[in-house]
């Protein structure tokens, strides 16, 4: 791939900081553009469908834009006995998910969607159980007060504040992150968008770009 062709240039279709985060970690360069598309699940929706269907929505809506270029976009979901959990609209709302998962076993999945300039689509579901800590009321309000459950689905952030409430997870951690980091980077080497742990001035199949 010609670095300095505008195809070259990975966008991630997500305003979400975790996943910027994750894909820095790994060192693929990328750009950041939001995708802004309907989040209303259909009626009856399967969650792992929701998700498929949502990170395939927000890649198509910057494709669209940018028909030269590869979009990656990922969308999460916490489900609890068959019902997923969004992000809290309130304090009230917040309390009572933590309550539902309380001393048990849910599930999170991550659907990643990549779309590239000559119009190839991959998709990927990541699932991962986690498993948390009996939560008393005294431990749900104080987790609460933090703020932090509030601009997560499940109103909890494993990668924050939230990781004292969870006993065990089986599967991916940065799924639960956000964004299945490993699944994610054998796409993206698997199309020839990137290559982990490449050898600096070695030629190889990296993006070039950048934040801007």
């Amino acid at each position: 791939m010609n670095p300095s062709s505008e195809s070259s240039i990975l966008i991630l279709a997500s305003a979400s900081p975790r996943r910027r985060d994750l894909l820095n970690l790994a060192g693929v360069p990328h750009r950041i553009q939001a995708a802004e598309v309907d989040e209303t699940a259909g009626l009856a929706e399967d969650a792992k469908d929701y998700a498929l269907r949502m990170a395939q929505t927000k890649a198509q809506a910057l494709a669209d834009k940018h028909p030269r270029s590869w979009i990656l976009a990922a969308d999460t979901v916490v489900v609890i006995d068959g019902k997923t959990l969004g992000k809290p609209a309130d304090r009230d709302s917040g309390r009572s998910m933590l309550k539902s998962l309380s001393g048990r076993a849910h599930e999170v999945f991550s659907a990643v969607a990549l779309l590239g300039p000559d119009q190839t689509q991959h998709q990927l579901l990541a699932r991962t159980e986690v498993r948390f800590r009996t939560l008393d009321e005294r431990l749900i309000e104080a987790y609460l007060d933090t703020g932090e459950p509030f601009d997560k689905a499940g109103a909890y952030g494993i990668q924050g504040q939230g990781a004292m409430l969870v006993k065990s997870i089986s599967g991916s951690y940065t799924n639960v992150v956000g964004l299945p980091l490993c699944e994610t980077i054998e796409l993206l080497e698997q199309v020839g968008v990137y290559s982990p742990f490449a050898v600096q001035g070695q030629q190889q199949h990296a993006i070039a770009g950048g934040h801007g």
